[in-house]
């Protein structure tokens, strides 16, 4: 026999179970793996916008690169900071954004799968690290000299598979991790 509820206790219910909102992982692990990639890439971003333009010195563009990189991590804290207090229900959540984006709690079949996939994809990454920060410099380099004709497809290959594994590494990871805490806590 179900007791009915009123709508207001099941959002509140709704809401807590979804405390801590999911994305603070996926946004630390992404926010890492976009300063490897910047770290990797500043010399060769450096190289071309002074080759290209000639007044431009060296230490102006790796400030200009620099405060970008503080910038992006100002807005990724702004905006988890957002999630959290939307997901405890302090501020509005975004319209297009729902609290319950996964589960609530964390079955343990879904927790082996969630592990499973952020350690292959992570491996994934990994493996690729190295090839794709290459094929990412040379990729720069074609672009910024306009000659594509000494693209490779292949190099293109590694970078996808270090971009997607990286990513669902993180998305996999942030909703392991955030389900064994609102589990944990909720019961």
């Amino acid at each position: 026999m179900s007791i009915p509820t009123s709508d207001s206790t099941y959002r509140v219910r709704e809401r807590r179970s979804a405390v801590p909102a999911y994305g603070p992982i996926e946004a630390a692990v992404g926010f890492v793996v976009f300063y490897a990639v910047f770290d990797r890439v500043t010399p060769t971003v450096v190289d071309v916008l002074t080759d290209a333009v000639s007044d431009l010195s060296a230490s102006a563009v790796g400030f200009g690169l620099a405060s970008f990189l503080w910038f992006v991590l100002a807005v990724t804290i702004i905006d988890q900071t957002r999630r959290q207090l939307a997901a405890l229900g302090i501020v509005d959540a975004d319209p297009g954004w729902q609290f319950t984006s996964g589960p609530a709690t964390l079955s343990d079949r879904l927790a082996i799968q969630y592990l499973a996939v952020s350690l292959v994809s992570g491996l994934l990454a990994a493996w690729t690290f190295e090839r794709a920060m290459t094929a990412l410099a040379s990729t720069i380099r074609l672009v910024a000299t306009q000659d594509t004709s000494e693209f490779a497809v292949g190099e293109a290959l590694w970078m996808v598979g270090f971009f997607v594994g990286a990513g669902v590494a993180a998305y996999a990871l942030d909703r392991l991790l955030i389900g064994v805490i609102r589990t944990r806590r909720g019961g």
